[in-house]
């Protein structure tokens, strides 16, 4: 996997400084809405939705390796990698951590498509970083990298802001927290559902204006 990001990457470096995009031989810099052949990797990214339902199996451990890897090889400031991986497929452990979600969220208890707080994802995976702060964008960084080489596999994925937020917030979660093994002075900062999408959600229009260039 890493090896055809390189050579895409490479790939996509070249067209911008040929000044045409080397599949379609376009004099001008094609766009992505115009060029029908576009790399792989800009595909990943135009394409990859956020899932929120999913096949029951867990993500293949082969797979999340080759996932962790695209992650842990996210640039971070001096190279000083302030995170820890954690990728978590237990049905027990998953199953606990939700039994004290809906504790708190008895409504849960009639919704016959809740099956476990990470938005029913059968694998997730938590990111750690230092108590000071310092790791908070070099997680970011990762945690996009995992995602988007989860969907060039065909994976799903969904950040889940509100799975922290519980964590934080909830002290009977502390037996579970320990069993990550985190190390000294670090907390969970992110969370990720990850598996076989059981969905097709439709994209959703991005507001260009938002970027602009700055003569």
């Amino acid at each position: 996997m890493k090896p055809t990001f390189v050579i895409a990457a490479a790939a996509a470096a070249a067209a911008l400084l040929a000044g045409c995009c080397q599949k379609c031989g376009k004099g001008d810099a094609c766009t992505a809405e115009a060029c029908d052949s576009r790399n792989e990797v800009i595909e990943t990214i135009l394409t990859r939705r956020s899932i929120r339902a999913y096949s029951p199996e867990a993500v293949d451990r082969t797979q999340m390796q080759t996932i962790v890897e695209c992650g842990l090889n996210a640039p971070s400031g001096l190279n000083m990698q302030p995170w820890a991986v954690r990728v978590v497929d237990s049905e027990e452990f998953i199953g606990g951590m939700t039994a004290l979600y809906r504790e708190r969220h008895p409504e849960t208890d009639g919704d016959v498509s809740f099956r476990n707080m990470f938005r029913n994802a059968p694998t997730v995976v938590f990111i750690a970083s230092p108590d000071d702060g310092s790791g908070v964008f070099d997680c970011g960084l990762l945690a996009e990298n995992m995602m988007l080489a989860a969907w060039s596999m065909g994976i799903g994925s969904c950040c889940l802001g509100s799975a922290i937020g519980f964590i934080a917030s909830t002290p009977e979660t502390a037996p579970f927290i320990e069993r990550l093994s985190l190390p000294e002075g670090y907390r969970p900062l992110i969370a990720i559902g990850f598996g076989y999408p059981d969905e097709q959600p439709e994209s959703r229009e991005r507001d260009m204006s938002k970027a602009m260039f700055v003569d």
